[in-house]
Formats: C-alpha cells, sequence, structure tokens
C-alpha cells in the first residue's frame, strides 16, 4: 500500500513564513503543495485556497451560492496549524499506487495533471 506525504509547502500570492493578514478573520491565499508517494523522490503539485468564512463571504458578495471545491477553511491565521491540518490530510490517503493517491488528493487541492490526456 502506498502513502502520500507532503514535501513542501509554498503560496505565489504571500510568503508564507513572513506574511500576517490585516484581519485575521477574513483572509485567503493560494498554497502550492508538493506531495508525492512517502520514501520515494518526486512529487506532483496541488493547489488549495486556504481561507477563512469571511473572505468566501467578502469574494462572492454578489452570489447566493458558491462551490467550495479545493478550499482548506480556517477560523484564525495559524500557519502551523494550517501546515499541520493539511500534512494529517495528506498522510492519511493510502492507494495501491500513485495514480490512485493523486484522485485522492485531487478532491483536496487541484492536481497538476487532473486533465491531462497524453
Amino acid at each position: 500500500m502506498m502513502r502520500a506525504k507532503l514535501k513542501g509547502i509554498s503560496s505565489p500570492d504571500v510568503e508564507l513564513r513572513t506574511y500576517w493578514p490585516e484581519d485575521e478573520a477574513c483572509f485567503g491565499f493560494l498554497v502550492e503543495l508538493q506531495i508525492g508517494p512517502e520514501n520515494e523522490k518526486g512529487a506532483d503539485l496541488f493547489q488549495t485556497m486556504v481561507c477563512t468564512p469571511d473572505w468566501i463571504k467578502a469574494k462572492y458578495s454578489d452570489r447566493k451560492a458558491v462551490w467550495g471545491r479545493h478550499m482548506l477553511i480556517v477560523f484564525e491565521y495559524d500557519l502551523a496549524e494550517i501546515e499541520s491540518a493539511i500534512s494529517r490530510y495528506v498522510e492519511s490517503c493510502t492507494a495501491d499506487d500513485w495514480h490512485g493517491l493523486a484522485l485522492k488528493l485531487s478532491r483536496f487541492g487541484g492536481w497538476e495533471f487532473e486533465d491531462y490526456q497524453p
């Protein structure tokens, strides 16, 4: 059985190690997760939006309903808890092969090869 491992986390929107939101109850930023099989080299990229309910409400105030795919919804800014929540989810995923793992992970984050057709 193959298990997923979080091998890196970054953001194209903010510098994670120094970022602090102006409003801890209303923020959102994209994270890029490098995830691969445990005990193997290499990783694929998955993207997830980290945001608060207030940010969703402000961002989509003109709509009556929105889909929440590829989002980690948090209630306050705590980078250690965000990273821990992501890592716990990733490392809970197992499958017989990488493709099966990637399909499970793509429920949480947009997989770089999700719609790839060779």
